[in-house]
């Protein structure tokens, strides 16, 4: 599987794991402290092919993902969850199975400039992903299935909105968790 566009990922073992699942060419940011030159470069490649912004599950991977997004608009984002990127002792891509990878970059997201607010906040209240006993728990699943990853509430609306998520794939992700507390 040969990906066009040019994956953002954070070191060179996450470059390691993404060659192994699929033909790609890997920008590596080096960590949360993104050099302007780096910047630069992935502004180049998204001009030239395209980016993919994939990051880790965690703190930092969200960090290095909101910052790319800030200064080079118009990335796209691949996310794994966080029990997919588990290893013995760290959380991220590089330990994500080469299936993992590729349904990742298969279910790609990109993300809108100027976002339509199609799930209000409101919307996100009424689907009990804001506050409440079982909210974080929700938010879980919800990402899981949306494919856009763990977040807290603000962050999640921020995500849905940045990635064009639909009333009805959002009614359909939230049917699918309501399924599985049954």
């Amino acid at each position: 599987m040969r990906i066009k566009e040019i994956i953002v990922v954070e070191g060179k073992s996450d470059t390691t794991a993404i060659r192994r699942a699929v033909d790609a060419d890997t920008i590596e940011t080096g960590g949360s402290a993104i050099p302007p030159w780096v910047i630069e470069r992935i502004a180049r490649a998204q001009k030239a092919r395209g980016v993919i912004v994939f990051t880790d599950p965690d703190f930092q991977g969200e960090r290095i993902r909101k910052i790319i997004s800030q200064k080079v608009p118009g990335c796209k984002h691949a996310f794994i969850t966080k029990a997919d990127g588990k290893g013995k002792r760290n959380l991220g891509v590089e330990y994500a199975t080469p299936e993992v990878i590729r349904e990742a970059l298969a279910s790609v997201r990109t993300e809108a400039e100027a976002p339509a607010e199609l799930i209000t906040m409101n919307d996100m209240i009424d689907a009990g992903l804001v506050g409440g006993a079982r909210a974080k728990e929700r938010r879980t699943k919800l990402g899981e299935k949306l494919g856009v990853g763990y977040a807290n509430a603000n962050q999640l609306h921020k995500r849905i909105l940045m990635l064009q998520i639909t009333r009805e794939e959002f009614a359909h992700a939230l049917a699918w968790v309501e399924a599985q507390e049954e």
